[in-house]
């Protein structure tokens, strides 16, 4: 189970990472099936954390940091399955 949970996690990252690398190209078609299921996917772990992020640091201008934080919770959540396994 736990094996189960922590591949959920890494491809999760995968997924994450094609939505930051997205990011870089402000011409890309937003109808274009895989950008609408990278946003679709990843938006409602972002949203959150964004906001969050917005309200505790509102000085950070137009950088987005919730692609960070959540891969750091990812990578330590992935750490203590693997610990705990």
């Amino acid at each position: 189970m736990t094996g189960i949970l922590i591949m959920l996690l890494q491809l999760y990252s995968f997924v994450l990472l094609g939505r930051v690398l997205l990011s870089w190209f402000p011409n890309v078609d937003p109808s274009n099936p895989i950008v609408r299921f990278l946003y679709e996917a990843t938006e409602p772990v972002l949203g959150p954390v964004r906001n969050f992020l917005q309200q505790q640091f509102p000085g950070t201008g137009p950088f987005d940091f919730s692609p960070i934080v959540v891969f750091i919770g990812i990578t330590i959540i992935t750490r203590v399955l693997v610990v705990v396994a």
